[in-house]
């Protein structure tokens, strides 16, 4: 089958519901394609999706209505290498004009290769109108509500933030040292012929995901997860005498890291209010070597019910998910304005919570995996107007992690940063 068939139906998946970076990982596991063939279908399939509403944008201009998904996608796709691609442009009209032809006919070739003949005569002035009447929106392929606030939020550094969140993501593995050394797994880097794009910590960004069907994964020795994601865990800092919560576990990778810090000694507690992924967290973490989880059924805005007080409290909330936007990016078109604001009031009852069942001098981090204010700083500022016996802590970021530090004391791994998802971590005490 032609690769971009093949692109089309993946495409189409995610049009249907599911997750992008399942189905992609679903299809390289389950078909054999060399290097080169893998990276063009990855190319071709997120940047579709990171660019729909652009894409949209011009073939809605062309034509006023189109029946079939099929010759949808292979438009988005044409438009999209066309334009940000370093392609030949005409093999590329001539190559769709073909593929639609041989499914459904010369007429249908016709029609393609007009729409994008016509794209490509004004593609440059089209582009520039966009820029020069306030539609960056369009072409950077947001909501216009998204768009506003991250301009309203960031001023200057608005477009900044928003091509950051566009740009092509790295596979990340953590190596569980319960299990395995850095060594071993930079030997194996090297024998697989894998090239390190940036290690942080124990975290290795690699230009592959061959990994993923690995027995060292398997096994348990490396786990997916971003810098970003273990950095949240890794401020918490946790030892094995210390009792230790975590609010919001599911599926567990934080679970995981905060397990292998207490070296797999002491007491942690891993809450989710739905019993499947409580399962999840327990298969996670024994598949990592981890068995001092205890996963606990329990909405984390009742902390009190549970009548015990912790050392250290990890509260990962539920958010908009902003920050992973590279990796998600199909995310981006099915929230609203009004979804972020009750996200927020939640995350505080949950920050509010957690802060009840902490011991004096006990610690808590609060972190999400999103880029806005209202999520971020805002709450910390909050509840530290609210809450004086409590203060920020100072927060761990490497020196080759990005970001910019706020007024509440909290780091946002931002636009600055190339590599890891955007973040936010804060660290708080309790005053004795």
């Amino acid at each position: 089958m032609n690769v971009k068939q093949r692109a089309i139906g993946l495409i189409q998946e995610v049009e249907n519901g599911k997750y992008s970076n399942i189905a992609l990982n679903d299809y390289f596991r389950e078909n054999t394609l060399n290097r080169k063939e893998r990276g063009f279908i990855t190319e071709l399939f997120y940047g579709v999706i990171r660019k729909k509403i652009f894409l949209d944008y011009e073939i809605n201009k062309r034509v006023s209505t189109i029946k079939k998904d099929w010759i949808r996608n292979l438009l988005r796709i044409s438009i999209y290498q066309i334009t940000f691609m370093k392609s030949d442009n005409k093999g590329v009209v001539w190559e769709a004009s073909e593929l639609a032809k041989k499914k459904f006919g010369v007429p249908v070739g016709k029609f393609v290769n007009g729409v994008l003949r016509g794209y490509l005569r004004e593609m440059e002035d089209d582009i520039k109108e966009l820029k020069e009447t306030d539609k960056l929106d369009i072409l950077l392929s947001y909501p216009r509500w998204f768009y506003e606030k991250i301009r309203e939020e960031y001023g200057e550094e608005a477009e900044l933030f928003l091509e950051s969140l566009k740009k092509i993501p790295y596979i990340s593995f953590r190596v569980n040292t319960l299990k395995y050394s850095e060594k071993e797994f930079e030997e194996l880097l090297l024998a697989k012929d894998i090239e390190i794009i940036k290690k942080v910590d124990t975290v290795y960004y690699v230009d592959s995901g061959i990994l993923l069907y690995s027995d060292e994964f398997k096994e348990g020795k490396i786990i997916v997860q971003d810098a970003s994601s273990y950095l949240s865990a890794k401020n918490l800092n946790p030892s094995e005498k210390d009792l230790v919560l975590d609010t919001c576990s599911a599926p567990g990778g934080k679970t995981a890291v905060l397990g292998e810090l207490m070296e797999n000694k002491g007491e942690l507690l891993a809450l989710d209010i739905y019993p499947h992924k409580l399962k999840l967290i327990e298969e996670n973490c024994k598949k990592l070597g981890i068995d001092i989880v205890k996963p606990v059924k329990m909405d984390a805005r009742k902390l009190n019910q549970q009548g015990k007080k912790f050392d250290k409290i990890l509260v990962d909330a539920p958010c908009s998910g902003y920050g992973v936007l590279r990796k998600k990016p199909e995310a981006i078109y099915n929230k609203t304005a009004e979804n972020v604001g009750l996200l927020a009031e939640l995350q505080f009852e949950i920050l509010e919570s957690a802060s009840q069942v902490l011991k004096d001098d006990g610690e808590l981090v609060y972190s999400t995996c999103t880029i806005l204010k209202e999520e971020n700083t805002e709450n910390i500022k909050r509840f530290l107007e609210k809450y004086p016996e409590f203060e920020t802590a100072e927060v761990y970021i490497p020196e080759n992690v990005k970001g910019t530090y706020d007024e509440a004391g909290g780091f946002t791994i931002d636009y600055n940063e190339d590599i890891l998802d955007g973040f936010y971590i804060a660290k708080i005490r309790k005053k004795r």
